[in-house]
């Protein structure tokens, strides 16, 4: 049980990490806007407190999701060596 639970939290932490490195990356592509000439400027006036409040949310919901997803595998990866270990060696 205690090697499932390190398991489980060492998966957690490698998802959050990942989504850390991945997240920030994705989430400027998707607010970049499109179509705009090379060099081009984009003159906009926006609300810096929810762009901020916008893209930390998105960012630590993203990272618990990472690491909900790496929890579950590594839960998994788990389980399927310890089914490995007892079974026992075919006999003839």
């Amino acid at each position: 049980m205690k090697t499932h639970v390190i398991f489980l939290l060492i998966g957690a932490l490698l998802g959050a990490a990942l989504a850390s490195v991945v997240l920030p990356p994705t989430l400027s592509w998707y607010a970049t806007p499109g179509g705009m000439p090379k060099g081009a400027q984009v003159q906009v006036v926006v609300q810096m407190p929810e762009v901020i409040h916008y893209a930390t949310s998105k960012l630590i919901l993203g990272q618990a999701i990472g690491a909900g997803i790496g929890a579950a595998l590594s839960l998994g990866f788990s389980l399927f060596l310890a089914s490995k270990r007892r079974r026992a060696p075919a006999t003839f």
